[in-house]
Order: structure tokens, then C-alpha cells, then sequence
């Protein structure tokens, strides 16, 4: 059984002997592959896609457009593993950016979906699975009541509204580089896909639509301060993610959450935590479990999305039972949505709830330690100036020297080294984010040969690493 390296250094180079030095190749159906790899349904199918889709894909970041190169079609996926078109089979540490909490196709969540999709996919109307994953979340979190929506974007948006209707004020406030989804207003300085792309901001989002957003340096207290004391009567809501994701993992200094809860609350303002990444993903109780559980503080709002989905497109916002009884039907601020509440994406997020015991974050948390440690190992070896920075279960390598605080230390990697070490470790069977600005994310299904498998590839990708920062 796979031990972390609480352990001492040792374990991780023990752990790289035993499995080899970056030797293993792209694993096949039954192994590393010995002849030629080719993609050739991969780029066959991305020339087809780019004729009919921008790009050729229906989210920036999949087309590798940062890295280089042909993304990677996939057919299927088990576990903790994805198997391409061309039948090359990858140890993920994607995890469909954070939902895969149990792994791909999960026994469990499977047989719960299966027997759900036997009663019909859609049906307009209320189900009992839609009120059994909101008690789940309101269980798990400090919110007491829970909107249902389909997606982290329809989330964040609905959460800014409702937060203007309430206070009656029309202002909002956010950090540079943190994401929310694309909604217009929150689209000033987000991280995620824009960062990647190096947009700064984006056409068809109009002057008018951000002339009420107010964007901040993350973690910077005086800024904070210094605008509620100018602007406070104005400002509606504060939003932020609860551990910033989108421009790599950045986890808050300790109480800083905190402080924005209190500043917000003196100004009659809103505070808005954005979970969408770290809810029960950064730990059981998301990031506020690491946080305002022990510090005794609660956000006004919260947005959840991914592993509450399973799998599925599903998402959701929830706060205070005053804030949330504004919403209509009973309060004025309207919102809707025709596949809310979908019976399929709520069963499946109720059975990945329910089956994340304590265990599955404990093996988690495992398998990102000793990741982590390695990835930390390896690039210290071959000279790359790197920072590994977590948030609970989540965690990025920045290849920058430390500390990594905001988006501007983020910006200061090396993304041609980034982009190197990731196609190392796609050709030696590990799918990493396409991206030098998104975070890793491990699974309970990440099993002893799928972690030596990663660990393996680590040394090779560091001395691609090394070379093209050389070059």
C-alpha cells in the first residue's frame, strides 16, 4: 500500500527506484506500447471538429492551444485512467477539472444513474432527488437553503443578482485572476482560460457591463480597505473563490477569508464564496471546512458545481434562508432554469456525495501527498525554479520560484518549461492540465500503480523541463 512521504524524503526516492526513472512509455490497453504511437484518430477527428467548432473544441482550454500540439480525443475512462480514440491509455490527473472526486464511471454512481435513467431523463417538474442532494449539501455546509442550477456560470450569476436584489445596491467586488464563469460582469480580470490564452479581457463584453465591478490584488488587505471605506454603501456583494483555482492553486493566508466575511458584513455588504472548484473537493466540507468551520464564520452566499455533479452538468447556489427567500417564487428576484434539478445530474451528485467518506478524502489526500513530493523531487534535482502550492486536496506546480500569492506571481512561470513537462509526461502516460494555470486533481481511484506511474514519469518530464527552459 502506497504510503505518503510523511515518511521522510526517503519513501519518494525509494518510491522512484522501484518504479524506474521516467522509462515507462505510453500505456496501451495492456501496457506500456513498445512500436510507433501515433494519434491518428485524435487529429482526424480534430480537423473534423475544427470545420464545425471554434477551435475545434467547446471549452478554450481543451485544444491545447497552450501546450502545443493535438489534444487528446477520449472514448473512455475507469478509475483513475482515460483511454483515447487511438486506444492510448493516460493516468489522469485531470478528473474532468476537479467532478471525479471517486474516479471515472465509479460502480457506485453508475448503478445509481442507471437506475434513474430507467425512469425517463427529464421531467419539468419537482423529484425527490433534487430535495435529497440539497439536504446533502445544506448537511454539509453552512448555507440553509439551496438553489439547484446546471452549471458554476448559471451559479455565480444567479448568486450576484440575488445579492443586488437583497441589498439593493448595485456594486461588486472581486479579485484579479480569480474565476467565476463567464458571466459579463465577472469576466474583469478572471483567471482560468483567459490567463492560459493570455486575453486580457474579452470582446462582446461591453464597458457598461463591468462599470460595476471593482477588481482587487488578491490578498491584498489594505485595497480591501481602503474601497469599502470609499465605496462600501454601494457595494452589494464581495465574491472570491474560496481558494483561488483558475490561476493555479493559490490557498488563502490564514484568516483572510475571514476578514473579508467581517468587512463585508460592517459594510451591509454580501459576502459571496465561490466554491465551485473546492466544494467537497478541498476537503468534505469544501474550503470553508478548512477555514470557517474552525474560525466560527459563515459566507452569506455560496456556489457549488463539479463534484456535487458527479459527472453531470449540475451546480448550485445557497446562502442564508433570508437572503435565499428572496428568489422567486417567494421574493422578488427572479431566476430559472428548465433542466435545474435534473433528475440524472442530482442522483449522480447525491451518490458521489453519500459514497465520499472519510476514507476516500483520507486516500486522496494520500496519493496528492506523495504527488506532490515527487513533482517537488524531481525539479529540484534538475534545477527547475518551481513553487508546489495545495489548497486541501487541490494543488498546482508553478514552474516560478515561491511564494506565489496573486496572479501576478502566477504570470511570472515559465510556460514554455510548463508546456515541455507536460507533453514528457503525456507520451509517458499521464494527462496533466493542458494549462500552466489550472490545478491537479486526484481521485480515491488513483491506485498504487496508477501513483507509481506518475511517479515514474516525473524525472524525464523535469529534464524536459530543464532543456526548454535552457533553450
Amino acid at each position: 500500500m502506497l504510503r505518503t512521504s510523511r515518511r521522510g524524503p526517503g519513501h519518494i526516492e525509494a518510491a522512484l527506484t522501484l518504479v524506474g526513472c521516467g522509462s515507462v512509455g505510453p500505456l496501451g490497453h495492456n501496457g506500456p506500447v513498445t512500436g510507433p504511437v501515433t494519434h491518428d484518430r485524435s487529429e482526424a477527428l480534430f480537423a473534423r471538429a475544427a470545420a464545425v467548432t471554434p477551435g475545434g473544441v467547446n471549452s478554450p482550454v481543451r485544444a491545447f492551444r497552450a501546450v502545443g500540439g493535438t489534444p487528446r480525443f477520449i472514448r473512455s475512462a475507469s478509475g483513475a485512467r482515460l483511454t483515447d480514440v487511438d486506444g492510448l491509455e493516460y493516468v489522469d490527473l485531470v478528473g474532468s477539472w476537479g467532478p471525479m472526486l471517486l474516479g471515472h464511471a465509479h460502480p457506485g454512481v453508475m448503478a445509481a444513474v442507471q437506475e434513474a435513467l430507467a425512469r425517463g431523463t427529464s421531467y419539468g417538474a419537482p423529484t425527490e432527488a433534487e430535495v435529497d442532494l440539497a439536504e446533502e449539501i445544506v448537511g454539509r455546509t453552512p448555507v440553509e437553503q439551496v438553489r439547484l442550477v446546471s452549471s458554476g456560470t448559471e451559479a455565480t450569476m444567479s448568486a450576484v443578482r440575488l445579492a443586488r436584489g437583497f441589498t439593493g445596491r448595485d456594486l461588486v467586488v472581486k479579485f484579479a485572476g480569480c474565476y467565476h464563469g463567464h458571466v459579463d460582469a465577472l469576466l474583469a480580470s478572471a483567471g482560468s482560460g483567459l490567463t492560459t490564452l493570455a486575453v486580457p479581457g474579452t470582446p462582446g463584453v461591453p464597458e457598461t457591463a463591468t462599470a460595476l465591478t471593482r477588481v482587487l490584488p488578491y490578498h491584498d488587505r489594505d485595497a480591501v480597505t481602503a474601497l469599502f471605506a470609499d465605496e462600501g454603501d454601494r457595494i452589494a456583494c464581495l465574491i472570491t473563490e474560496a481558494a483561488p483555482g483558475n490561476m493555479g492553486v493559490i490557498a488563502p493566508d490564514p484568516g483572510f477569508n475571514r476578514f473579508l466575511a467581517a468587512t463585508c458584513a460592517d459594510a451591509g455588504a454580501l459576502f459571496v464564496s465561490d466554491e465551485v472548484m473546492t466544494g467537497f473537493r478541498a476537503s468534505r466540507r469544501g474550503q470553508w471546512g478548512l477555514d470557517g468551520a474552525l474560525e466560527g464564520w459563515s459566507p452569506d452566499l455560496m456556489t457549488f458545481g463539479k463534484v456535487m455533479g458527479g459527472g453531470f452538468p449540475a451546480a448550485a447556489f445557497g446562502g442564508r434562508a433570508d437572503v435565499m427567500q428572496m428568489l422567486s417564487p417567494v421574493g422578488p428576484v427572479y431566476q430559472a432554469g428548465t433542466l435545474s434539478g435534473n433528475p440524472i445530474a442530482a442522483t449522480a451528485g447525491l451518490a458521489t456525495l453519500r459514497l465520499a467518506t472519510d476514507d476516500v478524502y483520507a486516500r486522496i489526500t494520500e496519493v496528492g501527498d506523495a504527488i506532490k513530493d515527487a513533482a517537488d523531487k524531481a525539479l529540484s534535482d534538475a534545477g527547475v525554479p518551481h513553487t508546489v502550492s495545495s489548497a486541501g486536496t487541490m494543488f498546482s506546480v508553478f514552474f516560478a520560484g515561491g511564494p506565489v500569492r496573486d496572479v501576478d506571481d502566477a504570470q511570472r512561470q515559465d510556460t514554455t518549461a510548463y508546456a515541455a513537462f507536460f507533453h514528457a509526461m503525456l507520451e509517458r502516460g499521464v494527462y496533466l492540465p493542458p494549462s500552466a494555470y489550472e490545478a491537479w486533481f486526484v481521485s480515491s481511484a488513483h491506485d498504487d500503480a496508477a501513483v507509481e506511474t506518475i511517479l515514474a514519469a516525473l524525472p524525464a518530464a523535469a529534464a524536459a523541463a530543464r532543456e526548454a527552459a535552457r533553450g
